[in-house]
């Protein structure tokens, strides 16, 4: 066995592996470095996107374009991704969800987005986790059920954030959802938030933040929560590709609170998008 296989087995042992209970003590002590250590030395997750993992997923081929025009990106066959997508952790996650297309379905109208940026959390371990040290509150309980579902809470006591459940239920790990370049329903977005379609530049402020494409999506707590991102209502479909030299990471954005996991570089973002929360 070559050595890098050899590390490779060492850090999946550990990053499988769970504990019981609150991990306190030696071996949790020693989990956490070893993952932290591990994350710190691969700020870059490499993402193969196979067709095993779009099985039973349903197909069109309507093209990214809204009322504006079409999206600069290459238009793609879309895929409904299924729940075998979101059963991966939140690093994995985080970075596969880079480039695919959020979608809301409402009473008002269409609304869709490609998701630009993200934040991974990884649950117990985690310090910057609503489930850290496997805290469970009717809060976050979302997090606790199966992959490819919505967990939202509420920020500053105003701000929606929306999240994508992943991982193995029990394993409470989500990703955060933090920017979208809006393709169809911007006039309905704009609505929402306010904005005047007439202004230039107008759709770069409809999605860029968490709050703010909540809000322009139409996403809530009292409506979604909780609900099934493979349903017809609230879901996720493939978009665009985009290669690793393409997309960058950083640390996550306002969680000083969590020591040295602040500085994991666990936020994934589109290099050149104009549509960032910040750089």
């Amino acid at each position: 066995m070559g050595s890098a296989t050899w590390k490779q087995g060492v850090v999946s042992f550990f990053a499988s592996w769970r504990g019981a209970g609150p991990l306190d003590g030696f071996f949790g002590s020693l989990h956490e470095s070893i993952l932290w250590l591990y994350a710190v030395s691969h700020p870059i997750i490499s993402v193969t996107y196979g067709t095993d993992r779009l099985d039973g997923a349903r197909k069109s081929k309507r093209p990214h374009e809204s009322e504006y025009g079409k999206s600069s990106h290459v238009e793609v066959e879309i895929i409904r991704l299924a729940r075998e997508f979101f059963q991966v952790d939140a690093l994995k996650l985080a970075r596969r969800l880079i480039g695919c297309m959020l979608v809301h379905d409402s009473p008002e109208g269409t609304t869709a987005g490609i998701i630009v940026e993200t934040e991974a959390y990884r649950g117990p371990l985690d310090r910057a986790a609503h489930s850290y040290r496997r805290r469970r509150t009717p809060r976050n309980e979302a997090m606790y059920g199966p992959a490819g579902h919505a967990y939202i809470y509420l920020i500053y006591g105003m701000h929606e954030c929306f999240n994508v459940v992943c991982g193995e239920i029990g394993h409470p790990e989500a990703v955060l959802v933090r920017a979208l370049e809006p393709t169809r329903g911007l006039a309905l977005m704009a609505q929402r938030r306010g904005l005047d379609v007439k202004q230039r530049g107008f759709e770069r402020k409809l999605c860029s933040g968490p709050g703010k494409l909540t809000q322009a999506m139409g996403i809530n707590r009292k409506l979604h929560y909780g609900i099934d991102l493979c349903g017809d209502l609230l879901y996720i479909e493939s978009g665009v590709r985009f290669a690793d030299h393409e997309v960058a990471t950083t640390p996550r954005i306002n969680v000083d609170y969590a020591g040295e996991w602040a500085l994991l570089p666990w936020r994934f973002i589109v290099k050149d998008s104009t549509y960032l929360s910040r750089k």
